[in-house]
């Protein structure tokens, strides 16, 4: 086992384990740190605690001090330095015409480098942007191309839902999701329904797959053979949030469906594996989904 801290050096942005050395940190604390960018201040998000060596990426580096009001003072600083940055690095895009969109611009906390973060359609040749820059600031420049998703992250905004983006509010990172998400959970395969502002699938869709995946493997998919109490039939649809299943029953010429409690209903025959890995659901909170 192994003495922690967890440490955040931005709005939900990735949470970074640190060795506090003799100091106790409590929630909300900002200690100074050494990262591969450098010296830099960071949030306390995780007071001191114990976890196992597996969890733990070797070497641990030790937390350098807590942060004093110097600190503090310095990081405010070093905003208010980012924001005539950005404006100087705008007007040098726009001098040498360059196909970029400058996104964010960061100091590391001692000053010894700032980065800026920029998008673009491709690869884009910055190098004489670089020398203008390092002329200007007198220090060490780095300019990060990001994707979509990243801007979106950095920039914030409101989802199709109404709320702040995930990723900016709370998503420390992103987590793979893929259009059989959307069919699972009974959600139109539409890109344009199930995309966020960025233009990827939605995050949110991997909030309740691990939810749906059980219920799957538990639940006869459309297409199955089952019985039920009132005869035999074929499952023609499932409402999951209600877990229900619609059984359709052909009795000659007669075709009839009745809805039953998945408790009450029997597998005799599954469906074919891709029937069951793309069920057609009908899920009321298709409305919803944000």
């Amino acid at each position: 086992m192994k003495t922690i801290v967890g440490v955040r050096f931005k709005t939900a942005g990735k949470v970074y384990y640190f060795d506090p050395a003799e100091y106790i940190f409590k929630l909300g604390d900002h200690c100074i740190v050494e990262t591969s960018r450098g010296v830099e201040c960071g949030d306390v998000v995780i007071a001191n605690r114990q976890v196992s060596d597996e969890e733990v990426t070797a070497p641990l580096k030790k937390v350098i001090r807590p942060a004093t009001d110097e600190d503090m003072q310095r990081v405010e600083e070093n905003r208010q330095k980012e924001k005539k940055a950005f404006n100087v690095c705008q007007e040098r895009i726009r001098r040498q015409k360059l196909e970029m969109a400058l996104v964010d611009v960061e100091y590391t906390f001692d000053r010894s480098k700032i980065l800026f973060y920029f998008t673009a359609e491709g690869r884009v040749d910055f190098r004489d942007l670089v020398k203008e820059l390092a002329g200007v600031f007198k220090t060490r420049i780095e300019l990060r191309q990001i994707g979509v998703r990243d801007e979106s992250k950095i920039l914030g905004g409101l989802g199709i839902c109404g709320r702040e983006f995930c990723c900016h509010g709370f998503l420390g990172d992103f987590h793979p999701v893929n259009i059989k998400m959307a069919k699972e959970q009974g959600l139109s395969p539409n890109p344009l329904k199930i995309s966020g502002p960025c233009g990827r699938l939605m995050c949110c869709l991997g909030f309740e797959q691990s939810a749906y995946e059980s219920y799957w493997q538990e639940t006869p998919a459309p297409g199955s053979f089952v019985k039920t109490p009132d005869g035999e039939g074929v499952v023609a649809d499932a409402y999951v949030l209600k877990g229900e299943l619609k059984v359709k029953f052909i009795k000659g010429e007669d075709i009839s469906f009745k809805v039953f409690p998945v408790s009450d209903v029997t597998l005799l025959r599954a469906a074919k594996k891709d029937k069951k890995e793309a069920p057609v659901t009908k899920n009321p909170k298709n409305s919803k989904k944000n």
